[in-house]
């Protein structure tokens, strides 16, 4: 089994709340009908599932996550929106012990990367679906990512988060390896697009970089680097200090590619 390398530390998951359906689901929001039922796969916090749940409705959602913890956040961020419409649960997405044929739209966001097995995930995926339903999948690929300026605090986060998020299982550079996946899965009709992020104006660049400031010494990540040898703490705080540099500078931008597929079961 995977590993979840950004962990539940409270400068992860709120980070996370700032993605919705709009900006992290639009290749995918025709299929996000009235009426339509939707299980969403690795729900973390519950921005992206609460703001879906309000465009199929009254259709019913399930939403599930590895974490406990993150269900509960999830739960929490639905109630604070007034949504109770979403039944919650506690799935491992290698796993989802749901029943076959059950659902017109899967939804995931961000989850593949994180998986030991993403093709098993993907074919859990494409077996809770209805025939003639959707699956929904998108990721980001690191080693697409750019940025500039480039100080090499940057370039060593970079390579140190590749070697911990390969450690724990899984595959940071997923965007690029969906569409093969998918067909391993036993999908044949598979729509890939790509997508991207951009942390470039003044207050996307600041956020991103004194979150990441802060994430690096704060979140499992960090703490597992530490602890398995892959950096010091002062190579942490090196890190911590470049971004905030970083952020710093009118001149930086920060683009994370993100592929996607929205493939019919």
């Amino acid at each position: 089994m995977s590993r979840y390398t950004h962990g539940q530390h409270r400068s992860v998951t709120d980070s996370y709340r700032w993605r919705n359906a709009a900006n992290s689901t639009a290749y995918a929001l025709d299929e996000m009908v009235p009426g339509r039922s939707l299980l969403d796969v690795g729900c973390g916090p519950g921005t992206i599932t609460v703001d879906l749940a309000q465009r199929v409705a009254p259709g019913p959602v399930t939403a599930v996550d590895s974490s406990s913890e993150a269900v509960d956040l999830a739960r929490a961020t639905a109630k604070e929106a007034g949504v109770d419409t979403i039944d919650f649960q506690v799935h491992d997405a290698h796993d989802l012990r749901l029943p076959d044929d059950t659902f017109d739209v899967v939804h995931a966001h961000q989850v593949l990367q994180h998986v030991s097995d993403p093709v098993r995930a993907l074919a859990e995926m494409r077996r809770v679906a209805r025939p003639g339903g959707v699956v929904a999948v998108c990721d980001s690929d690191y080693s697409g990512m750019f940025w500039y300026p480039r100080p090499p605090e940057l370039d060593a986060w970079m390579s140190l988060y590749q070697r911990v998020a390969r450690a724990n299982g899984g595959e940071p550079d997923a965007g690029r390896h969906m569409v093969a996946w998918a067909h391993a899965a036993g999908f044949t009709d598979v729509t890939y697009v790509s997508e991207a992020w951009s942390h470039s104006s003044p207050e996307r660049r600041t956020w991103w970089g004194r979150m990441w400031a802060a994430r690096i010494l704060e979140s499992d990540m960090g703490r597992q680097a530490l602890a398995e040898g892959y950096a010091t703490r002062q190579e942490l705080e090196d890190i911590s200090a470049g971004w905030t540099r970083w952020s710093q500078d009118p001149d930086a931008v920060f683009v994370i590619p993100r592929g996607a597929l929205v493939c019919h079961a």
